[in-house]
């Protein structure tokens, strides 16, 4: 296969950090320093794009194709810089969504450049810069693809309707993940995880941003509109199962490990990281639940400030053509945010890579789709108070 899932980016979806640093960043988030707040005519800079044929583009590691026979290089990028002419600095510089955002903080909140033309931050951390003010608004006159391509389930989230500062790079779903073998039965709904079967043999996710939504959806709440409520009565199931010996622990993406030893038979999980586990193991299954699962997003934004915007956005553009978004999705195995590309893939000559077109966690079958939502985001004032009470049932 010419792209290989053994390269599965590890690090997507970060550790919620201790919470002295992430309740700050919430308030700061939620304009508590009211300097922080940036107005849309402060954002941009003059465009140095047409006299300046280069961008910096900053992301997570192994989060883009890299040539099996020489690492440096990156087919799709390549391709761009060739086809344009445009020169891409591309940094793999975001190892956690906090820490980046305290990295370039400064800056921003003091209408100052980051040095970046583009960024990826997972959603629930792009709803922050969104409603700082952070981020520009694209034109999506010079974004076709975007504009025709974009996987209708991701066009409108509640932090940026119409996606109109943020655009998909990779998405995934948060689900169930479980050995079908070792547990003799199959899970279908979020609350199985309660068994009597499981107890002790359980892991959830620890981080507040990727734990919750699935939980609420357990309890057959609508994610695109929970409440207070909807958490606390969450917190006082997880506190339940947790008492009564129910959950081993919670994990990062360390669950991976605990899930191939067979230390757990079910667990919280990614479905990038079932991928690469059904590799090596075809009785581990990834299940979207009966009553939904999460469907989240990692997202390109343009920085205030940035200096080369118009080729930002010819490089976010680019990547929303079909082939070139196959051939990305066929590396990172991600739910590819370009419903197209999978016909692209399906015509593979390769059978391996024509497989992928069929994979359900590359592109989600329309049965699949239907249980899949985007939830509304922790908003800076629910935030210090909600992460108190998680951080103390998961032990941060």
């Amino acid at each position: 296969m010419p792209f290989s899932a053994k390269n599965l980016p590890l690090s997507r979806r970060s550790l919620l950090r201790a919470l002295g640093g992430t309740a700050a960043l919430g308030a700061l988030a939620g304009c508590g320093v009211p300097a922080a707040y940036v107005k849309a005519g402060d954002r941009a800079v003059t465009d140095r794009s047409a006299e300046d044929h280069r961008l910096v583009f900053a992301n997570w590691p192994l989060y883009i194709d890299v040539d099996d026979g020489d690492s440096s290089k990156r087919p799709t990028l390549d391709a761009f810089e060739k086809r344009t002419g445009i020169s891409v600095d591309y940094i793999e510089e975001i190892n956690d969504n906090d820490e980046f955002f305290g990295k370039i903080s400064p800056a921003l909140m003091n209408h100052q450049s980051t040095g970046r033309d583009i960024i990826v931050t997972s959603d629930w951390m792009c709803a922050r810069f969104v409603r700082l003010g952070w981020v520009q608004r694209m034109d999506r006159a010079h974004q076709p693809n975007v504009a025709k391509y974009l996987d209708p389930l991701l066009r409108t989230p509640a932090f940026d309707p119409g996606r109109l500062h943020t655009v998909p790079w990779q998405s995934g779903i948060t689900g169930i993940a479980y050995d079908r073998r070792k547990l003799g039965r199959e899970i279908r709904h979020v609350k199985d995880l309660w068994a009597s079967d499981l107890r002790g043999r359980v892991t959830l996710l620890s981080g507040l941003d990727e734990a919750f939504a699935l939980l609420m959806q357990g309890n057959g709440v609508d994610i695109t509109k929970w409440t207070a409520d909807d958490f606390h009565d969450v917190c006082d199931e997880v506190q339940k199962q947790v008492d009564r010996g129910q959950i081993r622990r919670f994990t990062g993406n360390d669950y991976t490990k605990d899930l191939v030893s067979g230390d757990v038979l079910a667990c919280q999980a990614y479905s990038g990281d079932v991928i690469q586990l059904q590799a090596d193991n075809p009785d581990i299954r990834f299940v979207v639940p009966e009553e939904g699962a999460e469907l989240w997003s990692d997202s390109l934004m343009i920085p205030d400030r940035a200096a080369h915007k118009a080729n930002a956005e010819r490089l976010i553009d680019y990547y929303y053509e079909p082939a070139v978004a196959a051939e990305l999705a066929a590396w990172v195995n991600y739910v590819c945010p370009v419903p197209a590309a999978q016909q692209v893939l399906a015509d593979s000559a390769d059978k391996d890579t024509a497989a992928l077109a069929e994979n359900p966690l590359i592109f989600p079958n329309a049965e699949m789709r239907k249980r899949l939502a985007i939830a509304r985001d922790i908003t800076s004032t629910e935030r210090v108070d909600f992460a108190k009470r998680w951080n103390k049932i998961v032990g941060l």
